[in-house]
């Protein structure tokens, strides 16, 4: 089984075309809300899964036990209430085990079952032998990084007709998954830039996410309900921004596709009030 973990956002710059620091920091309250929910799931599986295996033994012995008597006696009438009321209170309390287990570990493996699936999905809409083009899986969602010298000229956040070709691919694939998100988060290097329209690296890195977003909605009909427009700056850098080769990479933006936090949310919190009540 593996870990499922969830990405952690950072508040980007209040905007009327974006999305505001009050719901980043809510975001990022429900990612590690989710998280300790998940730590804590974990712990509790692995508990269950000892226990299971201490009350296999325990039947096992039992069986044996029983099945010495009635060797010995030659008679199953001779196995005692005890032993025969200890075996059945095992396999039933075996049987509540694994039903737990099960509900949890479907509960924390159906979030991965999905993802794989997007990825998969993503891969073969987009392709993956474009060097500027990448789609991974990063703390339980999918990203899809694109260098910005495929999305807009130097300086600019106005999207080329080049990069709405991609983003029709992207878009697809999100109209597609009508109940995930879309985060897009706008990336720079770290030099500086000023202008009569940019004040900054913030300001570029926000205008180019709400670029992204609106082409999505509008000419590619996304569902506003699903976008997220984020700008990170130049803080959350690939490499070092220490050559020209390095920095083209950090510029990039990236467009993060996950199920709607809540739903599994809500999940892992059902499951984790079975586990605690049975």
């Amino acid at each position: 089984m593996r870990r499922v973990m969830l990405f952690a956002t950072v508040a980007a710059i209040s905007l009327s075309s974006c999305v505001s620091k009050k719901k980043y920091t809510e975001l990022e309250a429900k990612n590690k809300e989710i998280q300790d929910l998940l730590n804590t799931a974990t712990v509790k599986l692995n508990t269950c899964l000892t226990e299971r295996e201490a009350l296999a033994q325990q039947v096992d012995f039992l069986k044996k036990n029983n099945t010495d008597l009635i060797n010995n006696v030659g008679n199953l009438t001779t196995l005692t209430t005890k032993g025969a009321e200890n075996l059945e209170k095992s396999l039933e309390s075996l049987k509540e085990k694994d039903l737990k287990i099960s509900r949890l570990q479907d509960a924390l493996t159906k979030k991965d079952s999905v993802t794989l699936a997007l990825v998969t999905s993503l891969k073969r809409e987009v392709g993956i032998d474009d060097p500027d083009i990448n789609i991974n899986v990063d703390k339980g969602v999918v990203m899809i990084s694109i260098a910005d010298n495929l999305l807009f000229k130097s300086g600019s956040y106005e999207v080329s007709d080049k990069a709405k070709g991609v983003l029709a691919k992207v878009a697809k694939v999100i109209n597609s998954k009508p109940d995930f998100e879309c985060m897009v988060e706008g990336h720079t290097d770290n030099v500086p830039i000023k202008n009569a329209v940019l004040l900054d690296n913030w300001d570029l890195s926000v205008k180019r996410a709400t670029s992204i977003v609106r082409v999505l909605q509008k000419d590619l009909g996304v569902s506003p309900k699903q976008l997220i427009p984020a700008g990170r700056s130049s803080y959350v850098p690939l490499v070092e921004n220490d050559s020209p080769a390095n920095r083209a990479k950090n510029r990039r933006t990236r467009i993060i596709i996950m199920p709607k936090i809540d739903q599994f949310y809500d999940m892992l919190e059902k499951e984790m009030k079975n586990l605690e009540g049975k």
